[in-house]
């Protein structure tokens, strides 16, 4: 959809651009003048925000093609497309000016108390922007990465300029502004184990199920291969539950598989007892009639 809509932005400028250089509007295009803002001038100005944003819709174009597996070499192509959008706007501005004949270098020499108010009034701005740089210069996380911030956890899907954008297994978007990226736990270079509890009744003769736990796991873990990273591991009796005794079981995952992999050992438990003879207790009612 994204690409689309980079297409359809493509072809309208492109066509808009070659229509007002056909009309002439191209000719001395960046001539010194002084300040008028005349329908040539006008065709002029249209003509450069088309050209603009039709490279700029071209280069993000080709960088959404670009999608490599290493998430360091992803970021940059994020942020490079971010760059990109910013790079278009200011190009739009000064170029504006200089067509109307306003003397943009004189302007920005004569700032300096202006550009001083407005970088205390921008200084929340300021502050994403350098630790949005720091954070890129100390490789803190990519995109790619499975993070943690604030007790929400996701999906780093885009690093830009001012802002980070995380997406959780829900699908839902959380947009944090770079200077609030604190306390960042990175999750995607560890291994996660997936935990699960399975039941047994009190009468099972637990020392001779014990026996053959390892045979079972060992069976999981083949049949499952694509989820665990190793076999799954029987830790012991995690609690002599009202009704049954709870038996405790983790297996190694990756942190994006954290959730399918606990999905996954629940299920294969669950049949792999069934299949040594132990059911799982459940809660009954016993209701006596007078």
């Amino acid at each position: 959809m994204k690409r689309v809509k980079l297409i359809v932005k493509l072809i309208i400028s492109a066509a808009l651009a070659a229509v007002l250089f056909a009309l002439g509007c191209g000719k001395e295009l960046f001539a010194a003048k002084s300040f008028s803002l005349g329908w040539k001038d006008a065709g002029k100005i249209c003509l450069l925000i088309c050209a603009v944003l039709a490279v700029e819709a071209l280069v993000r174009l080709i960088l959404s093609f670009v999608n490599p597996e290493n998430h360091r070499a992803r970021t940059v192509v994020t942020l490079s497309a971010n760059l990109v959008r910013y790079a278009a706007i200011l190009v739009i501005l000064v170029g504006a000016l200089t067509l109307a004949g306003v003397n943009v270098p004189t302007i920005l020499a004569g700032l300096g108390v202006v550009a001083l108010v407005v970088g205390f009034a921008a200084e929340s701005l300021i502050a994403d922007m350098v630790t949005g740089l720091f954070i890129l210069m100390d490789n803190q996380y990519n995109v790619g990465d499975i993070i943690e911030v604030e007790g929400f956890r996701g999906t780093v899907t885009q690093i830009g300029i001012r802002t980070t954008s995380l997406t959780d297994t829900g699908g839902n978007v959380r947009i944090v502004n770079n200077s609030d990226m604190k306390n960042i736990l990175n999750r995607s270079d560890i291994t996660s184990k997936a935990v699960a509890d399975f039941s047994i009744p009190y009468e099972t003769d637990l020392a001779a199920l014990e026996e053959k736990i390892p045979a079972m796991l060992e069976t999981i873990y083949n049949e499952n291969q694509d989820v665990f990273r190793s076999a799954p591991l029987y830790l012991g009796v995690q609690e002599l539950g009202a009704s049954a005794v709870v038996l405790r079981f983790t297996a190694e995952v990756g942190e994006s598989d954290i959730y399918a992999g606990g999905r996954a050992l629940n299920r294969a438990l669950f049949l792999g007892f069934r299949a040594l003879g132990v059911e799982c207790p459940f809660t009954q009612v016993d209701v006596h009639e007078k």
